[in-house]
């Protein structure tokens, strides 16, 4: 019996279990078909319901921050903790040249957290069943690391680097020439080394996105090797004077003539490459104390003032001449907002920091060199080259005036001087609207007469100050009226009379300062535009016998006057003369007018 019921028991026990062992295949089956309509077709079968978890799987973590058991809401604040924390970390850029620093912020380091924190919640909650329990299974061992999508401002990486350049770039020497007693002697250029921007700012997005571990700062930047440029051959062929032109400055100031010549010696030795731009602006700057500049006179807000660097306007008024000479291509030129006397009308060129510029561009196949010297109060600029104009071909340049414009008198009193002193502040300037004209010559014959610039020059008054302390109010009376009529002589010989019945006013001792001091004027018409004068003082002085001053009106032209043949050249080579333009209101071009009457006073 018992047998009978053991073996029935067992029976029943196998039944059990070859049952069981049949819904075993069969959810075996189910589930394996299951798989392979997931990964044949590629959809989400088995996406389960914690597809929408709030909570991130323990074990994961965003770049270096664990986010692992954290709400959505507390990951992003986790991880912007952490982005904000990062801004003063500082990186070591280098190449085999040198290195610099730069912060997270001068990088403008930024990560998108809202992509980082959707992935740190995927991870083990999304995808088909093979992913889902290998990520699963993997956080049982090992934390899973999403990307925080860390990366830099490229611009302003860019930036960062090419402002940082010079120390980490080692610049090659170009090819040149220098000038000797015997002509022009060849020097070999050095090769450099110089940081690649845009590769680099990929190679530094690319650490700090994939690389960086927060402890490891330093990046390695793409250097490349630069070759030093111009030819040695074209280089040698320098020989031919293209064109020169030279100005007076003899009468100039102490500072004033320090200023030219410092500009001057700056330019000296430039050798332009076929297709390289030159800025007299960038040459000779910065304009200031430390770069060898004197203080100056200068006109601002048509006032005389004093200001470092004054001057210098005529250093590029006289490259610009010897340049056109050349036919070289002027790509920018501003005409002073005033006349000047060292050059005819429309033959100048103004600087005024980085707003008013002369630049041109060398449009010869061959290299060019550029002298400049002064001598004897002469300011001299020479063009050299490789001449290909024909030998039977001149041009000359010659200042048309269009119109001119009677700058008038501004008349102030002041109660402090004496009875009669007749003070000149500033000398006159009259308008002036010119153009400028190349003329070609082919054996002798004209071929062309062409405008090359159009200038317009404000007119700037001349200002008078004048004494009043214990005058006649009768006497008062008349001058203010002959001032009212713009009758400058009548004033003068008024103010002669009340000073004691002398033929000449009672003059003044000139007074060292900027602006003189003025009452409200009779006559105001003062010019919009502002410069700064070449060869003019600041502060108040007294009107003299007009003695002109020497070396102050037209120019020298080594190969003759303004007007005369210059070198010939090809038609066609010359440029439209670039910009003429004016001041703006507020402006300051420096070295604007130079000597323009006995009545300034250096």
């Amino acid at each position: 019996m018992i047998k009978y019921e053991a073996r029935q028991l067992i029976g029943e026990v196998k039944e059990d279990i070859i049952m069981n062992n049949k819904m075993k295949k069969i959810s075996f089956c189910f589930g394996m078909a299951v798989m392979s309509l997931a990964l044949l077709t590629g959809r989400d079968v088995t996406k389960a319901a914690n597809t929408n978890k709030a909570v991130i799987s323990e074990g994961v973590k965003i770049g270096t921050v664990n986010v692992g058991g954290m709400s959505k809401a507390e990951a992003t604040e986790a991880v912007n903790e952490y982005v904000n924390s990062i801004n003063n970390a500082t990186f070591v850029l280098k190449t085999d040249v040198g290195s610099i620093n730069a912060t997270a912020e001068d990088m403008s380091i930024t990560a998108d957290v809202e992509a980082a924190v959707e992935e740190a919640l995927a991870v083990g909650n999304t995808g088909n069943l093979i992913t889902r329990f290998k990520e699963v299974t993997d956080l049982k061992s090992e934390e899973i690391t999403v990307s925080m999508h860390l990366g830099v401002d490229k611009q302003k990486t860019a930036m960062y680097l090419y402002n940082h350049a010079d120390k980490i770039s080692i610049q090659a020497e170009n090819n040149t020439v220098v000038k000797t007693e015997e002509g022009f002697e060849f020097v070999k250029g050095k090769s450099g080394k110089e940081v690649d921007i845009v590769n680099s700012v990929y190679a530094i997005d690319d650490f700090i996105s994939n690389q960086w571990d927060t402890e490891n700062n330093e990046i390695e930047l793409v250097s490349n090797v630069v070759e030093p440029e111009g030819n040695e051959e074209d280089l040698k062929s320098i020989k031919d004077v293209l064109g020169k032109y030279s100005t007076d400055f003899s009468t100039s100031s102490a500072g004033r003539s320090a200023n030219v010549k410092n500009a001057c010696s700056l330019i000296d030795g430039t050798v332009l490459l076929p297709g390289e731009e030159f800025s007299t602006y960038k040459a000779i700057s910065p304009i200031d104390e430390t770069n060898g500049y004197e203080l100056a006179g200068a006109y601002e807000n048509g006032q005389v003032v004093e200001s470092v660097g004054g001057g210098v306007c005529q250093v590029a008024t006289t490259l610009y001449n010897a340049v056109i000479r050349a036919e070289l291509d002027v790509s920018m030129r501003y005409n002073h907002s005033m006349i000047v006397n060292y050059v005819p009308a429309s033959g100048d060129a103004a600087i005024a920091g980085t707003y008013k510029d002369f630049r041109f561009v060398n449009n010869y196949d061959t290299p060019i060199y550029i002298e400049g010297y002064c001598s004897g109060g002469i300011i001299n600029f020479v063009i050299y080259g490789k001449e290909t104009r024909d030998a039977n071909r001149s041009i000359e340049f010659k200042s048309v005036t269009i119109s001119e414009t009677d700058p008038g008198v501004v008349y102030s009193y002041n109660g402090e001087l004496p009875a009669g002193t007749y003070s000149v502040g500033q000398s006159a300037h009259k308008g002036v609207v010119a153009e400028l004209y190349k003329v070609v010559t082919v054996d002798g014959v004209v071929q062309s007469e062409e405008k090359f610039n159009h200038s317009t020059y404000k007119a700037s008054p001349k200002t008078v100050t004048i004494g009043t302390m214990g005058i006649d109010p009768g006497m008062l009376a008349q001058i203010e009226a002959a001032a009212a009529a713009q009758d400058d002589a009548t004033v003068k010989a008024l103010c002669a009379q009340v000073a004691g019945g002398t033929t000449t006013p009672t003059e003044q001792a000139p007074v060292d300062t900027t602006t003189p001091t003025e009452q409200p004027a009779v006559v105001v018409t003062p010019p919009a535009e502002n410069t700064q004068p070449d060869n003019s003082s600041s502060g108040t002085t007294v009107e003299t016998p007009a003695t002109p001053e020497s070396g102050n009106e037209g120019t020298t032209d080594t190969s003759g006057t303004a007007g005369e043949t210059s070198a010939g050249g090809t038609a066609g080579e010359t440029s439209a003369g670039g910009t003429a333009g004016t001041s703006g209101a507020g402006e300051t071009a420096t070295g604007d007018t130079g000597n323009n009457s006995a009545e300034t006073v250096q």
